[in-house]
């Protein structure tokens, strides 16, 4: 479970009085003893001084106005006092190696001379990116209910600048007439607790080009079904990428590669899912009875939109053997191998 740090800030009571500020609990009705000493004193001071200074007035009379004054005095010393208080929720940055706790697949690095196998740390996923191919080898990460909320969708597509220089940046206009859509690695509705993290699913960089049957149709059911498990009390590692090299979209036909040259179609699309009640110290709470989804996907039209997504469900360590990646590296081998070899039958 990631961690938050919530910090209430506390209000600022202002004595107009004697010039300072202090600090006090939100929502407290009580104010500094000094403030109020202080402005009790200078206004009786001159209140007493400015009427004992009218000699027409009798000694009972004047008595008698410096007991109302006294009183007065309190509850002017009260409205004196200006309190502003401040509700505000401040996060701590999101760390991107909450969605590296359970391993590094394919131990990228972030070293421009790796250029097949870069990787690219964002607060809301990571990734380990292929120039080459103009799409990740894979993308990771963690999805439980700090991370969604009610920021709408910003469909801002567009290049990620964060890319060594001289690499080429694909662009949001790059999929245009391809046949295939612009296929989100970490979904958009993944990541709705803000505008920015929503925002950061729309860099390039986390698209591949779907078939759109595939996209829109098991492949988002499978992205709804894992929020699903979020809304149930559970947290979730993920990891999705495409392999092979030829997709059909709806030109037809198998295309290899769009942008001129600079994005390659994958042929399959996969996923695998850690599912664990939501908790600390992830990965000892992974035992050889915890949930693993993993899916293989055509990259086509022909898989059909409305094909329920368990149809494609296979073990990781046939996703494994698809990609040469190691999932799951940080779990205990003994356990890694156990939840590796089963296929999800929920």
């Amino acid at each position: 479970m990631r961690n938050a740090w919530p910090y209430n800030v506390a209000s600022l009571a202002r004595t107009r009085g004697d010039g300072e500020f202090g600090m006090k609990d939100a929502g407290s009705p009580s104010h500094s003893p000094r403030a109020s000493n202080s402005v009790g004193a200078n206004f009786s001071s001159s209140a007493c001084s400015s009427r004992s200074a009218t000699p027409s007035r009798s000694r009972s009379w004047a008595a008698a106005e410096a007991a109302t004054a006294r009183h007065t005095t309190i509850s002017d010393a009260q409205a004196r006092m200006a309190t502003t208080s401040i509700s505000l929720l401040v996060m701590a940055p999101r760390d991107p190696s909450e969605h590296m706790v359970m391993g590094n697949p394919s131990d990228a690095t972030a070293d421009p001379a790796q250029p097949t196998n870069y990787l690219l740390a964002k607060p809301q996923y990571v990734m380990s990116y292929h120039r080459d191919r103009g799409i990740p080898n894979w993308v990771s990460w963690h999805l439980d209910s700090t991370w969604l909320g009610t920021a709408p969708r910003q469909d801002d597509f567009r290049n990620d600048p964060s890319l060594p220089a001289g690499w080429y940046q694909v662009q949001g206009t790059d999929y245009s007439g391809s046949g295939f859509d612009r296929g989100h690695h970490t979904p958009s509705a993944d990541r709705t607790s803000t505008v920015a993290d929503n925002s950061a699913t729309f860099f390039m960089t986390n698209m591949m080009p779907q078939a759109p049957f595939n996209n829109q149709g098991p492949w988002e059911e499978l992205e709804s079904y894992c929020r699903t498990l979020v809304s149930q009390g559970n947290e979730l590692y993920i990891i999705a990428g495409g392999a092979g090299i030829g997709g059909t979209g709806t030109n037809g036909g198998v295309t290899n590669t769009i942008a001129n040259g600079h994005v390659t179609v994958p042929a399959v699309t996969w996923k695998v899912i850690i599912v664990l009640p939501v908790g600390a110290n992830d990965v000892d709470r992974v035992y050889k009875t915890t949930r693993v989804i993993a899916v293989i996907m055509p990259n086509t039209n022909a898989i059909g939109i409305n094909t329920p997504w368990r149809n494609f469900r296979t073990s990781v360590d046939r996703v494994e053997g698809l990609t040469g990646l190691n999932f799951f590296s940080n779990v205990r081998p003994m356990v890694q191998n156990l939840i590796e070899r089963k296929i999800d039958t929920q």
